[in-house]
């Protein structure tokens, strides 16, 4: 067992001890690539997305050293056809890319001390090799395996680290292509030496221009994880079964840590947070508490044109439309607001919906890191608005309407650069911005336009919330008790259908045209149901 080759099966058997959510899905995935011209992979996701589980299950998997049949009995793999072929039939490679970032003394050698440092072990597994004085790696590789006649299965860890914490220093980042591209973009060489590779990572690979540095990997993403979706995280089913075997609140999961969603896996939960919730029977903010808010702030502050409204409207449970194509891969090359919303979308801060092109806010766990970044300098208004909340939502369930009135006026005046009532949409993701504490105590639903009333809100109290529910419809150059009238109308199916007890019935409308002193834009009217 090395540090860089064979690593063995301890890590992945640490993983075991615990609660574990089956993904060896992916190893029948990955045997379907062994040698063949897919056999290079690039899964990028956001941290605290399993990528290190997934990178050291696949080293006890392959790893010829040790034997994992006892780890991988019962579990997916162990009934694919592929298992007996691939189990423990490889040397490994595994390398942890954050690890030599980390240790190294002189940042700028880190590429040239991985070499070092692979090779010097090379050799002392290898007697064969022990006098070759080559120092680049993939020659050593390849001097290994025409004398051994055994490929490499190469798995790499966080492969991007060395673009996120040397993200300035581009001759570094060039230094650490060209030796991936000798490994994994040397035509015969490749094929020679490597039967299959698994690179994680948060960013997609780098682009130069319109090309990927390294063509050859085929690449799932926050954007397109085409058939390998139900591996970026928790699935349904699966957090499911959690919260039955370990009694927890299957809804307030779902409000906390669901909400990425792809064309092939409809619900994906943030892995780390739910077995962090399911460890300390809580749900709570634990994915985002483990990262500053700071790198946050500091991307959704950039200054591009559009990129503040964008991010206001999501506040309000808004969808926007963005264009991922010309973002570069880094974090450094941004042009626009589209490459930062882009970006945020590989970091786990904006869930993604391919069928519309548009991003939004995923769940609350997320809210609650885009509510701290918003405070302070150059947020101020939206960071009133938001503290404003509390109030605005007691003093509708108070049935307070000109307090509701007022409040409404207050916030859409600090931020009418911001919230211009131009249509439906901005009207509703106004409305639900100014009441973002409910999210606190509500499930809160957004729907769409219909007919000629605008988008209606319906806020459903959370399991032991003392609160009652509350429906909203908003109405433009209309009156409050239109808005009422259509609540009866039209909303007492569906929306409540299994819900039982206190109803609030809330008709706010929005004159354009009203001037003067004496005269608000925005009337309410209560009513207790």
């Amino acid at each position: 067992m090395g540090d860089y080759l064979n690593p063995g099966n301890e890590a992945f058997r640490t993983i075991c001890n615990e609660i574990y959510v089956d993904k060896t899905g992916l190893i029948a995935y990955i045997n379907g690539t062994i040698n063949t011209p897919r056999k290079l992979t690039s899964f990028s996701r956001p941290r605290r997305f399993g990528k290190s589980f997934a990178a050291k299950m696949l080293c006890a998997y392959y790893d010829r050293s040790c034997d994992s049949r006892v780890l991988f009995e019962g579990l997916e793999i162990s009934k694919a056809d592929s298992y007996e072929k691939y189990l423990n039939q490889f040397d490994v490679i595994y390398l942890d890319i954050v690890q030599f970032v980390s240790n190294c003394m002189d940042r700028k050698n880190v590429v040239k001390d991985l070499q070092m440092r692979v090779i010097r072990e090379l050799k002392m597994n290898y007697p064969e090799i022990a006098d070759l004085e080559e120092t680049v790696l993939p020659y050593v590789l390849s001097a290994i395996v025409a004398k051994t006649n055994r490929k490499f299965i190469i798995i790499i860890d966080e492969w991007d680290a060395l673009f996120r914490e040397a993200k300035d220093d581009l001759a570094l980042q060039e230094e650490y292509v060209r030796l991936l591209r000798g490994i994994f973009k040397a035509g015969p060489m490749t094929d020679k030496i490597i039967a299959g590779a698994y690179m994680t990572g948060i960013l997609p690979i780098k682009k130069y221009g319109t090309q990927s540095a390294l063509t050859d990997f085929r690449e799932f993403t926050m954007i397109e994880p085409f058939g390998l979706s139900e591996y970026v995280g928790f699935t349904e089913d699966e957090v499911c079964a959690l919260g039955k075997a370990h009694d927890l609140d299957l809804d307030e999961m779902k409000q906390w840590y669901d909400g990425y969603s792809f064309r092939e896996t409809q619900h994906v939960y943030s892995p780390n947070s739910v077995m962090s919730a399911v460890y300390n029977r809580k749900c709570r903010n634990y994915w985002t508490s483990s990262e500053t808010y700071e790198s946050l702030k500091s991307y959704i502050s950039q200054n591009f044109d559009g990129l503040k409204d964008a991010v206001v409207a999501m506040l309000g449970g808004g969808k926007i439309r963005i264009n991922t194509s010309r973002f570069q891969n880094d974090m450094t090359s941004f042009k626009s607001r589209d490459d930062i919303l882009t970006l945020l979308i590989h970091l786990g801060y904006l869930a993604y919906d391919e069928s519309s092109a548009k991003v939004f806010i995923p769940n609350l766990e997320v809210a609650e890191a885009f509510r701290d970044a918003v405070e302070g300098e150059g947020w101020e208004e939206i960071e009133k608005a938001l503290m404003a909340s509390e109030d605005l939502l007691e003093a509708t369930i108070d049935g307070a309407c000109s307090a509701v009135e007022q409040a409404l006026e207050e916030i859409h005046e600090a931020n009418f650069s911001i919230l211009r009532y131009n249509d439906e949409n901005s009207l509703s993701c106004a409305i639900t911005l100014a009441y973002y504490t409910a999210r606190n105590y509500y499930e809160m639903i957004r729907e769409l336009p219909a007919g000629k009333g605008f988008a209606d809100l319906a806020f459903l109290p959370r399991k032991h919330v003392d609160k009652p529910a509350i429906l909203v419809e908003l109405k433009y150059d209309r009156d409050a008790d239109s808005a009422i009238r259509q609540i009866k109308e039209n909303h007492y199916d569906g929306i409540l259908k299994k819900y039982f007890g206190n109803l609030l019935l809330v008709g706010i409308n929005y004159d354009k045209n009203a001037k003067g002193e004496k005269m608000k834009k925005h009337s309410c009217m209560i009513e207790r149901v």
